[in-house]
């Protein structure tokens, strides 16, 4: 059995292949069912840019009433070893959306 994660996680939200009304459905979730106060939406590479459009509809579509606030954005980047055996840098994000 998984054992539940820390509240952190549970407010995290990791951008990826899945449509993009998925994770817009998830944040909101999160802060209207869930009643969290903070949201952090994660993403790699790619899926940077998806990341940012999640939380500009979040915020200025879906929310726009409910006081949702940019509270934070951080970047980095890690190094990983890729299928062929080098090294690669990629690219990080996460967005953090508070509850005002």
């Amino acid at each position: 059995m998984a054992e539940k994660g820390n509240k952190r996680d549970e407010n995290t939200i990791f951008i990826a292949n899945k449509p993009f009304m998925n994770y817009v459905t998830g944040v909101v979730m999160q802060f209207t069912t869930k009643g969290a106060k903070e949201i952090v939406i994660k993403a790699r590479g790619k899926f940077i840019s998806r990341a940012i459009d999640v939380e500009e509809v979040v915020r200025k579509k879906f929310l726009k009433d409910q006081n949702i606030e940019l509270k934070e954005i951080k970047v980095d980047s890690e190094e990983f070893t890729n299928k062929e055996g080098r090294k690669v840098n990629v690219s990080i994000i996460e967005i953090t959306l508070s509850k005002k």
